[in-house]
């Protein structure tokens, strides 16, 4: 599904990301993890050609993202409030999104009410610009939308910031539910180790830009990724 060769993003004299090689086989649920500056939003940021590599290059499917634009048509993302619309309310940004992603305005409404749990009554019917909402509130609807379609792949960064322990635990149940059909890839990067783990088939982390460590979750207990991190 992805595959990563002699990626490396440098800012002047300063490389912030060096991966040789990497791939991420379809269906895979992935945590990329690591301390603040560890290249992770650089790496989901040259997945999503939101910024050029300075060697090398990401693939997805056998498409170069910064080469094709192919790529777009399978891919949901959710970042933060940078990829929402402000002035349009949940509902429209929902429209705005299904209809780029071929659903019609009933698919929508049904795709929708899935989601009521996870919405809380907080979202949707509100009368409220995106831009109004809490940072928790906008992360919901970003969420939700980047799952809309049914895509093949899903990037998530720091999904679970800014979410009540209630919604949290809605999340983890949602990308558990999408990893049992193993149709959708979702790479997840966040400082939440537990939450990560617990949804992740597969613990990448990161660090000083390079990958320390590459484990499938069935190999690792939890305690023993968090003592990497003490080290």
């Amino acid at each position: 599904m992805i595959v990563v060769n002699n990626l490396v993003k440098s800012y002047g004299q300063q490389t912030v990301l060096n991966i040789p090689s990497l791939e991420i086989t379809k269906g895979q649920s992935v945590g990329l993890v690591g301390n603040n500056g560890a290249g992770k939003t650089t790496f989901f940021s040259l997945l999503l050609d939101l910024i050029q590599p300075s060697q090398g290059y990401i693939s997805s499917k056998d498409n170069v993202v910064n080469e094709t634009e192919e790529w777009k048509k399978y891919t949901g993302s959710f970042f933060d409030d940078s990829f929402l619309i402000g002035y349009l309310t949940p509902e429209e940004y929902f429209y705005f999104v299904g209809e780029l992603r071929g659903m019609n305005r009933a698919d929508i409404e049904s795709y929708l009410n899935e989601y009521g749990n996870f919405f809380n009554g907080e979202v949707l019917k509100q009368r409220k610009y995106l831009r109004d909402f809490s940072k928790g509130n906008q992360k919901k609807v970003g969420i939700i939308a980047a799952f809309m379609g049914n895509p093949e792949l899903v990037v998530l960064d720091e999904p679970f910031a800014n979410l009540d322990p209630t919604t949290q635990l809605r999340l983890k149940e949602l990308v558990k539910q999408k990893m049992q059909s193993r149709e959708t890839t979702i790479i997840i990067s966040s400082h939440d180790l537990q939450h990560t783990y617990e949804v992740s088939d597969r613990i990448i982390a990161l660090d000083k830009g390079e990958v320390q460590k590459d484990v499938m979750t069935t190999d690792i207990t939890f305690e023993a990724l968090e003592a990497f991190f003490q080290i």
